[in-house]
């Protein structure tokens, strides 16, 4: 944890426009670091499946230029002048990931903002969806060939169902999620490539010259 947190303060100390967070296994943790961002004037951008059989989550931060950011990092600063170095992490307890009670409601946001956009691949990708059905017609077009038909066809029909039930299972997620978002003020937007997000209040989408140009 102490090596994440130092790595990403070293980014942040450069004063760089977008932070990209260590690579996490899990949701929470990367939510839990992403926490630790805001309180040095960043916000949360997006996140992405990474790693061997996208099996790691990335996240990426972006500075956010407004005037409280700026207040809200000087105190972090003050606060916390060890932060990565051994010393005290905002929002964070001594030498884990683990939020502390203040900080579980933000963490629990960006934990679903997280979740949200990794989803994304497997809920919206229409391409990846003809993959695996396209994958059930070959794997039932080789049991035929050393099975009768009625199994071949009921072993296809079996994964396709599961698949179905996967793909539907992860919109319902999807639209809980939608639910907390927008019951904790946030605002669903498309951008620029047609994918929805949810934009805090006074956030806008990130842009390429300033983040949060409109």
């Amino acid at each position: 944890m102490e090596r994440h947190v130092a790595g990403m303060l070293q980014q942040i100390a450069r004063q760089q426009d977008i932070v990209e967070i260590a690579p996490q296994g899990t949701a929470p943790k990367a939510a839990a670091l992403a926490h630790v961002a805001e309180q040095y004037g960043y916000t949360y951008g997006t996140a992405y499946r990474t790693g061997f059989k996208n099996s790691l989550v990335q996240v990426r931060m972006y500075r956010d230029p407004r005037p409280d950011a700026r207040v809200r990092e000087a105190a972090t600063i003050t606060a916390h002048p060890q932060a990565g170095n051994g010393g005290t992490v905002p929002g964070l307890g001594q030498g884990s990931l683990k939020p502390l009670p203040e900080a579980v409601g933000a963490v629990a946001v960006l934990k679903d903002l997280i979740t949200f956009d990794v989803m994304a691949l497997y809920v919206a990708d229409r391409s990846l969806k003809v993959k695996c059905y396209l994958a059930c017609a070959v794997l039932t077009g080789l049991m035929l060939i050393d099975e009768s038909p009625v199994e071949a066809f009921v072993s296809g029909g079996v994964v396709a169902l599961l698949l179905t039930v996967a793909f539907k299972v992860g919109v319902i997620r999807r639209g809980k999620i939608t639910q907390r978002l927008t019951a904790a003020g946030f605002l669903a937007v498309r951008d620029e490539q047609g994918r929805r997000r949810f934009l805090g209040p006074g956030q806008q989408l990130p842009g390429h010259a300033n983040p949060f140009a409109a």
